[in-house]
C-alpha cells in the first residue's frame, strides 16, 4: 500500500517510538502537520517560538537520555530554529529536527519562505540530509536517528520539500542502517586501558576529572564505583553535574571559571589526571599555558577521537564509548593489585585544607535576598529531588554552585554555547518527559524574557514548572564584568522597565508570587511545591542587585589565579 511522504514520516517516527514533536505548523509542512493529526501515538507540542520547539526538545532529550524531536516551517520557521540546533550541537545532545522545505522546483528560486536550510545549518549540525525523492524519506530518517543519537551525539537536520511530502511510494522503514563511512569505536584498546590503568594505581596525587560525556553515555554508577576503587577526588564540569554525587566527600565541586578553590587546586596539582568525557574547555581549565605549565600525566577517554589533544596534549588517549571503557578500567583495576590508598594520604590531606577555603561562603543578610540562599532553600524544600533547568547569567552559577546534584540528568542547562532563553523550554520538555516530577527553571529576569511566550505553551499542556526568578534588574553576569574589568562601565547592562512579573504571569493563568524579604523565601518555595503543586508558579525573588559569583578565574588566567569573596573588588 502507498502512502504520502507525509505518512511515511509519521510511520517512521512511531518506528522509532517518539512520544513527543515539539513544533509550530506552516505552509511547507501542512502536510506533515495534516499527517500528524490523523493518528494518537505521537503527542504534538504547539509552542509559540521555533527557538522554544527546538530548546523544548532538547530538554526533553536531556532529561531522559532519548532523542528528541522538533519539526519546523521552510524560511523562518528554520532559521528560528538555528539557536536551538546550535545549543543542542554544543553540548552533543541527540535531536532530530525535521525541517519543511518549498517545493523541489522552486529551490534555488527565492520562492517564498525559502532558506538553504542545509546551507545554513551546516556548521552547527551533526549531519543534514535534503530529501529530494520520496522514496528516499524512510531510509533517511533511519539514518537520521541513528546518526543522532552513536558516537558523539549531537542534532541532525532533515529538510523535507513540500512536493515529497505529498509524493507517494510504498513504505518500508530499515529494521537497522549500515553506513560505511561512520562506525564510532564503542570499547577502547586494551593495551591503552591497561596502561591508564598501571599510571593510575601508582598515582600518588590521582584526580577525576569529569564531563557531560559521563551522562550522555549514562555512565554515572560506572565512574562513581571506578571513584571509590581508587579513592581518587572528583571533579565534575557544569555539564557532567550529577555524574558523581555531590553529597560525596570525594566530589570537590565544579571546576573552572567559577569552580570551587579545592577542585581547580587539586586539578593544577594532581600527577595523574583522568580526563572522562570532558574536553579542557576555556571555562574550565583557564589559560592553557598556566594549566601545562604544571607536569602531570594525562589520561583522556572519549568516544570522540577529534576531542583528544585538542587543546591539551595527553599521554594516554583512549577512544570509546565512556560507559564501556570505564567498565574495561574498572574491571582490570578490581581484578588486579589493588590500590595503596595510603600512599595518597598526603594528597586528600592537602585537598583538606582547600577545602577549609570555604570558597563558596557569602555574606548572609537579614535584610537583602542572597540569591544563593534561595537556591540553597530551593534544594531544601525539593530535598535535592528536582530537576532544575537554568537559563544563562549569574543565576546558572548560582544554581550549578549551590544545588547539589546526586543524580545524572537533573541539571539542564546551555553549556558550550552558553543561550539565554533555554531555561523555560527545557523545563517543559523535561516536565513532559517526567509528569510526575519537581521541575524548577532558575533564570534571570534577561534570560526569561527571550522565551517567555512559552508561558502560554505550560498553559496550554498543564505544565507545573516552578519558575524561579533571580530578578536583580541587570543583566547579572555582563554587570559583574564592567565591574571588574570594565572600570563599572554599567553598558547596557541593566534592564529598563521590566515588566510586573507577577502580573505577567497571572494574565497567562498562572500563579504568580513577589518575594522581597529572606525570610519569605523558604515559605513561598513550600507554598508553590505544594499548596500549588499542580500549577505553573512564577516567583519573582528580588535579589541584593550587587552579588556577584565567587570563586572567578578571571579571563586568561590560570587555574590558582582565582578571585575569592575575601577579594570582592
Amino acid at each position: 500500500m502507498e502512502l504520502t511522504g507525509a505518512e511515511i514520516l509519521i510511520r517512521c517516527l512511531q518506528e522509532e517510538k517518539v512520544e513527543y514533536v515539539f513544533g509550530y505548523p506552516g505552509g511547507a509542512v501542512l502536510f506533515l502537520y495534516d499527517a500528524l493529526f490523523q493518528q494518537d501515538d505521537i503527542r504534538h507540542v504547539l509552542v509559540r517560538h521555533e527557538q522554544a520547539a527546538v530548546h523544548a526538545a532538547d530538554g526533553f532529550a536531556r532529561s531522559t537520555g532519548k532523542t528528541g524531536v522538533a519539526l519546523v516551517t521552510s524560511g523562518p520557521g528554520a532559521t528560528n530554529a538555528v539557536t536551538g540546533i546550535a545549543t543542542a550541537y554544543y553540548d552533543s545532545v541527540p535531536l532530530v529536527v525535521i525541517s519543511g522545505q518549498v517545493a523541489t522546483a522552486f529551490i534555488g528560486q527565492d520562492a517564498f519562505q525559502e532558506v538553504d536550510t542545509v546551507g545554513v545549518t551546516r556548521p552547527c549540525v551533526k549531519h543534514n540530509f535534503l530529501v529530494r525523492d520520496v522514496r528516499e524519506l524512510a531510509s533517511t530518517l533511519k539514518k537520521a536517528f541513528y546518526l543522532a543519537a552513536s558516537g558523539r551525539p549531537g542534532p541532525v537536520v532533515v529538510d523535507i520539500p513540500k512536493d515529497v511530502s505529498a509524493a507517494r511510494c510504498e513504505f518500508s522503514y530499515p529494521a537497522e542502517i549500515s553506513m560505511r563511512s561512520y562506525n564510532p569505536v564503542i570499547r577502547g584498546h586494551q593495551g591503552q586501558v591497561k596502561k591508564a590503568a598501571q599510571l593510575l594505581l601508582g598515582a600518588r596525587r590521582p584526580m577525576i576529572y569529569a564531563g557531560g560525556g559521563v551522562i550522555l553515555s549514562d555512565a554515572a554508577e560506572e565512574l562513581t564505583q571506578l571513584a571509590r576503587l581508587l579513592g581518587a577526588p572528583v571533579t565534575t564540569t557544569l555539564m557532567g553535574l550529577g555524574a558523581f554525587p555531590a553529597s560525596d566527600r570525594q566530589f570537590l565541586g565544579m571546576p573552572g571559571m567559577h569552580g570551587t578553590y579545592e577542585a581547580n587546586m587539586a586539578m593544577h596539582h594532581s600527577d595523574v589526571l583522568l580526563a572522562v568525557g570532558a574536553r579542557f574547555d576555556d571555562r574550565v581549565i583557564g589559560n592553557v599555558d598556566h594549566f601545562a605549565a604544571e607536569e602531570r600525566k594525562i589520561i583522556h577517554v572519549d568516544i570522540d577521537p577529534a576531542s583528544i589533544s585538542k587543546r591539551v596534549k595527553v599521554d594516554i588517549p583512549i577512544v570509546g564509548n565512556v560507559r564501556d571503557v570505564l567498565e574495561q578500567l574498572i574491571r582490570q583495576i578490581d581484578g588486579g593489585t589493588r590500590p595503596d590508598l595510603a600512599h595518597t594520604a598526603e594528597w586528600r590531606e592537602r585537598i583538606e585544607g582547600w577545602r577549609a577555603r570555604d570558597c563558596l561562603a557569602y555574606k548572609s543578610s537579614e535584610e537583602l535576598i542572597k540569591p544563593q540562599f534561595v537556591i540553597q532553600k530551593l534544594w531544601e524544600v525539593t530535598g535535592g529531588e528536582a530537576i532544575v533547568a537554568s537559563d544563562v547569567g549569574q543565576h546558572q552559577m548560582w544554581a550549578s554552585q549551590y544545588y547539589r546534584f546526586d543524580k545524572p540528568r537533573r541539571w539542564l542547562n546551555s553549556g558550550g554555547l552558553g543561550t539565554m532563553g533555554v531555561g523555560l523550554p527545557y523545563a517543559m520538555g523535561a516536565q513532559l518527559a517526567h509528569p510526575g516530577a519537581q521541575v524548577a527553571c532558575v533564570t534571570g529576569e534577561g534570560s526569561i524574557q527571550m522565551n517567555i511566550q512559552e508561558l502560554s505553551t505550560c498553559r496550554q499542556f498543564r505544565l507545573p514548572i516552578k519558575v524561579c526568578l533571580l530578578n536583580n534588574r541587570y543583566l547579572g553576569m555582563v554587570r559583574q564584568w564592567q565591574q571588574m574589568f570594565h572600570g563599572q562601565r554599567y553598558s547596557g547592562s541593566y534592564m529598563d522597565s521590566l515588566p510586573d512579573f507577577v502580573k505577567l504571569a497571572e494574565s497567562y493563568g498562572h500563579v504568580g508570587i513577589r518575594v522581597e524579604k529572606p525570610g519569605d523565601v523558604e515559605g513561598a518555595l513550600r507554598e508553590a511545591f505544594t499548596t500549588h503543586k499542580n500549577e505553573l508558579v512564577f516567583i519573582d525573588f528580588q535579589i541584593d542587585r550587587s552579588e556577584n559569583v565567587y570563586p572567578m578565574v578571571p579571563g586568561g588566567k590560570g587555574l590558582t589565579e582565582m578571585i575569592l569573596p575575601s577579594e570582592d573588588l
